[in-house]
């Protein structure tokens, strides 16, 4: 349950103009080498937070907070807080914002200056769940990063292109079903949680977005290596139109070993890796070992 005495701080969100005011007084003009698009609609953070059910026992990580709008809407609902900014103007600013904005909730927020590709040590408390506007050119990348390094984590909902949503939510013969659903599908359930629109943002995208709900699981049961069974996901891929025994082929050595390991781990070597689901390319994989 969330603290009564927190109710106010609830409220204490950033609108279109505290954005835009607070932009100007930092000098900061969203740059796409960072993917910076800030959410300006209070009403869509406060659609993130519900998504996400998160709880006042939970220990949230937040990838790029920005100007801090998807911040302090979560604030009030969990226990701690840890953002981690790679622009050091906006993460200086971070806990300044916090603390003029809603005080009673500053002591929750922890703020790191970094990169979330190269986080592979969080401070304590340790995180529960993965909450984020993800910034579009390394979504995938850092989800898949943080799953991978943070085993804490149980839970994620994050905000991504829609068109990347699709992907990382789809089943095997999708026409979008590739490399990022299956290794997605190694660590979690994933499904898509609804569409938002452009207008929410400053500056506005040229596309729309999706939300992404994770929910972490235990990876197949193989004597395979995480390493080992992404890269005959790789190759799978590299050539989606070849079948598996042509794609693979470079991975076994020769067309023939592919095709011999296939059969091993029971694979038609005629399917393509667009059928596959994350258990078949651990059995390709163990039938290596």
């Amino acid at each position: 349950m969330t603290d009564p005495d927190d109710t106010a701080g609830a409220e204490a969100l950033l609108g279109p103009a505290e954005i835009r005011a607070l932009a100007a007084e930092l000098g900061v003009r969203p740059t796409k080498q960072w993917g910076q698009n800030f959410v300006i609609d209070k009403g869509t953070v406060r659609r993130i937070v519900r998504a996400a059910e998160v709880t006042a026992e939970d220990v949230v990580l937040e990838v790029g907070p920005g100007l801090g709008s998807l911040t302090l809407a979560l604030l009030p609902h969990v226990r701690h807080l840890t953002a981690v900014e790679i622009d050091p103007v906006l993460a200086a600013q971070l806990s300044r914002t916090v603390g003029s904005t809603a005080p009673r909730l500053a002591d929750r927020l922890t703020v790191l200056h970094t990169d979330a590709l190269r986080v592979t040590d969080l401070p304590d408390p340790q995180p529960t769940a993965l909450v984020a506007n993800l910034p579009y050119n390394v979504a995938v990348p850092v989800v898949l990063h943080l799953l991978a390094t943070v085993p804490t984590l149980q839970r994620v909902l994050v905000m991504v292109q829609l068109e990347v949503a699709e992907r990382l939510a789809a089943g095997p013969g999708s026409k979008v079903y590739g490399v990022p659903s299956v290794k997605a599908a190694w660590y979690a359930e994933v499904t898509g949680a609804g569409r938002i629109g452009r207008s929410v943002f400053w500056p506005a995208p040229n596309v729309d977005s999706g939300l992404v709900r994770m929910v972490r699981r235990e990876p197949p049961t193989t004597r395979a290596s995480r390493e080992e069974v992404f890269a005959v996901v790789d190759a799978a891929f590299a050539q989606r139109r070849k079948t598996l025994r042509a794609a693979l082929s470079g991975w076994a050595g020769s067309g023939a070993a592919a095709e011999e390991l296939l059969r091993v781990a029971g694979v038609d070597p005629r399917a393509r890796g667009e059928v596959l689901t994350v258990e078949d390319f651990a059995r390709i994989a163990e039938a290596r070992h």
